[in-house]
């Protein structure tokens, strides 16, 4: 995935922890049930910056270690959002999804007489993809929009293979050796994957650092 520091990419929409410190309210902040899974990692050397990119799956909130929980939790919404709107300029459309489709059908697959109707991206947490053969439909988890090209190009080659073969017979194994950088694209999705299992859903565990 793409780290970004997002000191860097927003620092004039980002508030300073002065800033934040000014703010005042009753009890400690409430946060919102439906955030995706995050961690916050308070680093010893950081005195105001705060810092957001997504790692292994993780949304990783980096902020100051003297940092007040209520800061903290303020801090938290407003950062996973910037790294979600991020994510969004850099999610592909449907027709690129097709269009990436029929270009690994032609390179690696052109003895297949069936193409895919559509390509399109699913909430999906337990799966990187899935093909209905009857309707030639293929749906990527949203969990791969920022990974490397050559990871969402495998998943995708994956579920082509489908489009023909339902099954992971040896058939199956044949037609995946076709795609170059097979190991470093299951390496990915294997570290992708043990990073996104680390705390269930919701917040990961903090990190003093």
């Amino acid at each position: 995935m793409d780290n970004f520091e997002q000191e860097i990419l927003f620092a004039d929409l980002m508030p300073s922890v002065a800033q934040i410190s000014k703010r005042r309210s009753q009890g400690l902040p409430t946060l919102p049930s439906d955030l995706p899974q995050y961690r916050v990692v308070r680093k010893e050397r950081r005195r105001r910056s705060i810092s957001a990119f997504r790692q292994g799956g993780v949304i990783e909130i980096h902020i100051p270690a003297k940092m007040s929980k209520r800061q903290e939790l303020e801090i938290i919404p407003e950062m996973i959002a910037m790294v979600l709107r991020r994510e969004g300029r850099s999610r592909k459309t449907d027709l690129q999804l097709l269009e990436i489709g029929m270009e690994l059908l032609a390179k690696y697959l052109p003895d297949f007489d069936v193409a895919p109707a559509s390509i399109n991206w699913r909430n999906m947490s337990e799966r990187w993809g899935s093909c209905t053969t009857v309707d030639r439909t293929i749906r990527i988890s949203d969990r791969l929009i920022g990974a490397p090209n050559y990871v969402l190009n495998y998943i995708i080659f994956h579920e082509l293979i489908h489009l023909r073969i339902p099954g992971h017979d040896q058939d199956f194994y044949n037609y995946l050796n076709r795609f170059t950088d097979q190991q470093k694209c299951e390496a990915f999705l294997e570290g992708f994957e043990l990073g996104s299992q680390s705390g269930g859903s919701g917040v990961v565990p903090a990190v003093n650092i």
